[in-house]
C-alpha cells in the first residue's frame, strides 16, 4: 500500500517544517503533532499510513509513544521510522525493539528518509 498519509510527531516547530515541506513535495498529505497527547489525539481524528517520530520530547518520549501505539491493535499495522538526534547504536536498538521500523538521526538526509519510506511501500 502506498504511503500517502504522514504524521510527523517532533516537538520543533523547524523540524515540523522542514519534515511537512519534503514529504508534501513528494506529493503526501502531512499533518503533524508536537508531543505524546497530540500525535495520539491525532491518529484518533485519522488513521495515517506512516508516523514520522522524535525521541527527544517532552512528556511522553518517542520511544514510549511508539511503544504506545505499536501495541495498539487498532494502529499496529502503521509504520514508524523514528528520526531524532539522538545517535547512539543503543538508542536505534532500543527504538527497534519499541516497534520502530525505521531509524533515521538528525539532520534527516531527504534521500536516506525516502529509501526508508520507498522499503516500507
Amino acid at each position: 500500500m502506498p504511503i500517502r498519509k504522514v504524521l510527523v510527531v517532533d516537538d520543533s516547530k523547524t523540524e515540523l517544517m522542514y519534515l511537512t515541506d519534503l514529504l508534501q513535495k513528494k506529493g503526501m498529505q502531512v499533518r503533524t503533532a508536537e508531543n505524546g497527547d497530540e500525535a495520539l489525539r491525532r491518529l484518533a481524528e485519522e488513521k495515517p499510513d506512516l508516523v514520522l517520530m522524535d525521541v527527544v520530547m517532552p512528556g511522553q518520549n518517542g520511544f514510549q509513544l511508539t511503544r504506545t501505539i505499536t501495541r495498539n491493535p487498532q494502529y499496529a499495522d502503521v509504520p514508524i521510522i523514528m528520526c531524532t538526534s539522538k545517535n547512539q547504536e543503543t538508542d536505534r536498538v532500543w527504538g527497534m525493539r519499541q516497534g520502530a521500523r525505521g531509524y533515521i538521526t538528525k539532520p534527516v538526509d531527504p534521500m536516506e528518509l525516502q529509501a526508508k519510506i520507498d522499503a516500507l511501500n
